[in-house]
């Protein structure tokens, strides 16, 4: 990516969260590999670390952004809009793993540190962000609780997905794949009975007596 000449902090943000996942791989998310990031760019460090006020996390945070946006160009809504919603789905938490798949070593730091106590409430939204980024690419208008149960689930799945990834010395990431097929098609089950749920008013799950119950158990 070419920077102009005088770059703003976002056009700077965004140009090295593409290039240091590669220097992470070597020197971790530090101030090292920043540094290395902002030579290639031609930038000067001092400027690199303007910004990224928030250091390692917040570089992990512009790289998750870029492969958000990347994920976004390599399936457009028309390519998608070919495919089962399922299919969409498995494409769309392959993508991303295919991204980072030259960075592995990289990710691996990364969890590593999202993983810290103090950052785990970073790490929930960045793994809401993605879940958010997929369902929305794949044609989902939820607006209700739904919307929600939807990026728990596969928030989590992507998770155990990632996991399996960074193992994964199979030939094409078999592995994963087949790993995240069995969990997406259970994903759709649940869907399918939420949806079975949703139009029967008899077995619709309510939030409300549920939680009365739980304090006021029947006798």
């Amino acid at each position: 990516m070419t920077l102009p000449v005088d770059p703003t902090l976002d056009e700077m943000r965004d140009a090295l969260a593409a290039v240091i996942p590669a220097h992470a791989a070597f020197d971790g998310w530090t101030e090292e590999a920043l540094g290395r990031a902002a030579e290639e760019l031609g930038l000067a460090p001092a400027q690199a670390r303007l910004a990224f006020p928030g250091g390692a996390i917040d570089m992990i945070d512009a790289w998750y952004g870029w492969i958000d946006a990347e994920m976004a160009r390599r399936l457009p809504p028309e390519r998608l809009a070919a495919m089962r919603f399922r299919d969409r789905i498995a494409a769309l938490v392959m993508t991303r793993l295919d991204l980072s798949l030259p960075y592995r070593e990289a990710a691996r730091r990364a969890l590593n540190l999202l993983a810290n106590p103090r950052h785990l409430p970073r790490a929930a939204r960045l793994g809401w962000r993605a879940a958010d980024a997929m369902w929305r690419l794949a044609g989902d208008t939820a607006t209700d609780f739904n919307h929600y149960t939807k990026r728990m689930t596969l928030s989590a799945v992507y998770a155990q997905a990632i996991l399996v990834w960074l193992d994964d010395e199979s030939e094409h990431q078999a592995e994963t794949r087949a790993f995240l097929d069995r969990r997406i098609a259970g994903v759709m089950r649940f869907e399918k009975l939420k949806a079975g749920l949703r139009r029967d008013p008899e077995r619709r799950f309510k939030v409300a007596r549920f939680l009365g119950r739980l304090r006021y158990p029947p006798k």
